[in-house]
């Protein structure tokens, strides 16, 4: 590299934002989908102009969005998920060093297993109602009056590796909602039945008035079975600061401090904030709403205003950054909102670098692991990466 290392990097995840069926998609079920592609075709042009500024142009043929409108220095790429899943607990681990062998277990399609729906009932002392895939506000608006009555706990799940707990907090105290999910956590480590998170999802209101998440949500996940990228950054002194749901996908592991986010908007203004201030290290930034709003719901027209939002706070970002700055910008996984059925789809992801202080432009060779951005981000920081981890560091093709 021909410069000294960056100071700060922003490493923004566009939850979902997949830019084409991955090499190995039709073993998925996933062969044709492409998240970004499909929904500009839907909307009839995406309008993101600052994406657009970066390169996103080179990585597939967008309606609106030219490889001639890229004015903005960057480097610009491909990288293909190693291993085998599709979620974001897998996407988001590889991202930052680690292969996962075994996919994390997911319900969507089924719902839990009787004899874990028993045994949660048996351990809570309340029952259950629920077990089926669905939007955490649709579930409450189905079964919260009902739940608010009886006093049992709705489970549910979604295309995630997760299971979610949600009761009122008046009739399910918060503490016993918490102590059910950590009980809960305990009884899903059994292989058959382990998920990434077990979600306390309080709420508050009546039938007549509507319900209200709360904001003491809390999440119980699985902590990376090794040490990742950002261990060895944060042990190196580095920040590791997290933005959304970043520190619940790592259970706190290697990072330093913790912002939550109920949004896309709230996510970008906490990095903004950010990029305002002073730090040395990573800015881990998850932006949920693409996935959990939209890639789920099959909504392309939502998902594509949510986008086209994100462009405009990505302006306001560029205008903070200075030439010790390097901003990187990817995904976890696609979810293609044309695709059929409402699960992840298997899909290479968008890698795009950019500093005020790089030259020129150019597009990188395609990598074949998520674990190139996790290497690139520790070299930058003078972490050695030889400690098992996936991924190469791609620090000396910047110019």
């Amino acid at each position: 590299m021909k410069h000294q290392p960056f100071s700060r990097v922003f490493l923004i995840v566009l939850d979902s934002v997949g830019i084409g069926h991955a090499h190995d998609a039709a073993s998925f079920g996933d062969q044709g989908a492409n998240t970004l592609r499909n929904i500009d075709i839907q909307v009839g042009g995406l309008q993101l102009p600052n994406l657009a500024s970066l390169g996103l142009g080179k990585l597939d043929d967008y309606i609106a969005i030219k490889p001639l409108d890229a004015s903005l220095p960057h480097f610009v790429g491909r990288l293909a998920e190693k291993s085998v899943g599709k979620d974001t607990m897998t996407g988001h681990w590889e991202m930052m060093g680690l292969y996962i062998e075994q996919p994390f277990q997911t319900f969507t399609e089924t719902g839990f297993p009787q004899e874990l729906i028993d045994e949660i009932e048996r351990k809570s002392g309340r029952k259950v109602i629920g077990n089926k895939s669905a939007s955490g506000t649709e579930i409450i608006k189905e079964l919260g009056e009902q739940q608010r009555i009886n006093g049992s706990i709705i489970v549910y799940t979604s295309a995630d590796s997760v299971l979610q707990i949600a009761a009122h907090e008046e009739t399910v105290p918060i503490e016993e909602l918490y102590h059910i999910c950590e009980t809960t956590r305990e009884i899903m480590m059994k292989p058959e039945w382990k998920v990434g998170r077990i979600i306390a999802r309080p709420f508050i209101g009546t039938a007549a008035t509507g319900f209200t998440r709360t904001p003491r949500r809390h999440d119980y996940a699985l902590s990376p079975f090794a040490n990742t990228y950002l261990d060895l950054l944060k042990n190196n002194g580095n920040d590791v600061i997290s933005i959304g749901k970043i520190n619940d996908i790592f259970n706190g592991k290697g990072i330093t401090k913790a912002y939550k986010s109920a949004s896309n908007t709230i996510g970008m203004n906490h990095t903004i904030e950010l990029a305002k201030q002073d730090f040395h290290g990573l800015c881990f930034v998850n932006l949920v709403d693409f996935d959990m709003e939209y890639g789920h719901r099959r909504d392309s027209h939502g998902y594509g205003r949510a986008l086209e939002e994100f462009d405009v706070q990505l302006g306001d970002l560029l205008a903070e950054l200075g030439p010790n700055d390097l901003l990187m910008i990817t995904a976890d996984h696609g979810n293609d909102p044309t695709y059929k059925g409402s699960d992840h789809t298997r899909e290479n992801v968008p890698w795009i670098i950019h500093s005020p202080r790089l030259v020129g432009s150019e597009q990188m060779k395609d990598g074949d692991t998520f674990a190139d951005i996790g290497a690139t981000i520790a070299a930058n920081f003078g972490v050695e990466s030889n400690h098992g981890l996936l991924g190469t560091s791609r620090l000396r093709e910047l110019k």
